[in-house]
């Protein structure tokens, strides 16, 4: 497994980043698509536990997060049992992350080109998908969702005074259907969901090194990305080639979005 470093970056924002390697202007996000409507960790099969006290809730969050101050100011109407319920830090903010229910600790299954329509191939519930046409038979798959922070249980007070870390990670596949095969474009957005206020664009190369399908890792943390974030856009795209027996695509799992503090 590979990780891809900013030193393929772009552009970016909200931390310290080199120069890009092209003068390339780093991309407009797209038109967001809606955010779904905010869901509570689910855990099928599992009996409901008794909830704890807002005291006991609040001990157990903040010894599970350890904030920098050592606690946390909530707004009024939020409470402590809400927060344990909801869970919005360290967990991941993207619906169907593995849409494909594949293991990145294991090279990506072989598979050829096929007629089938990506949505049938597995879970894509929460993706807004697209398909972007390029030259030699060649393609781009893509996808987005874009995260409401506030909805997933975070605050102003907390996104705007203690700008917890939010970091994105995405696995894609060695495919080597062309140099590039893969892409991704973040935006961290105000309330209009308009107004940029960091981003960070990647597109790496293919190495060549290790064996074709090997998991590739690309990650990014935004620190330090100023006050007024409420909405993460996430957009990636994968290279798809056409053959005679159909499509053959570039594969990505286990992709991110989530909010820490920082260690």
């Amino acid at each position: 497994m590979e990780e891809v470093s900013d030193r393929h970056a772009l552009g970016g924002g909200g931390m310290e980043t080199k120069e890009p390697a092209s003068p390339q202007e780093p991309p407009s996000p797209p038109p967001p698509p809606s955010p779904p409507s905010p869901s509570t960790p689910e855990n099928p099969g599992l009996p409901t536990l008794e909830q704890p006290s807002e005291a006991h809730a609040r001990q157990l969050l903040l010894e599970e997060w350890r904030p920098p101050r050592g606690s946390l100011e909530l707004p009024p109407g939020l409470t402590w049992k809400l927060l344990f319920l909801r869970r919005p830090l360290y967990r991941n903010l993207l619906r169907s992350p593995n849409p494909e229910g594949i293991n990145i600790y294991e090279p990506a299954p072989p598979t050829g080109p096929t007629q089938q329509p990506l949505d049938t191939l597995g879970n894509f519930h929460g993706w807004y998908i697209k398909t972007e046409k390029l030259l030699h038979n060649l393609s781009w798959t893509v996808k987005q969702q874009c995260v409401n922070l506030l909805a997933e249980g975070l605050w102003e007070e907390l996104l705007d005074d203690e700008q917890p870390d939010i970091t994105v990670m995405d696995w894609y596949e060695d495919s080597r259907l062309d140099v590039c095969v893969y892409e991704l474009h973040v935006w961290l957005l105000a309330a209009d969901r308009h107004t940029v206020i960091a981003q960070h664009h990647v597109a790496p190369r293919t190495s060549r090194r290790g064996s074709p399908g090997c998991w590739i890792q690309v990650s990014h943390v935004f620190r330090q990305y100023g006050p007024g974030v409420r909405f993460v856009h996430f957009l990636h795209k994968t290279k798809n080639r056409r053959e005679p027996g159909g499509l053959r695509r570039t594969r990505v799992t286990d992709s991110s979005v989530s909010v820490q503090f920082r260690e």
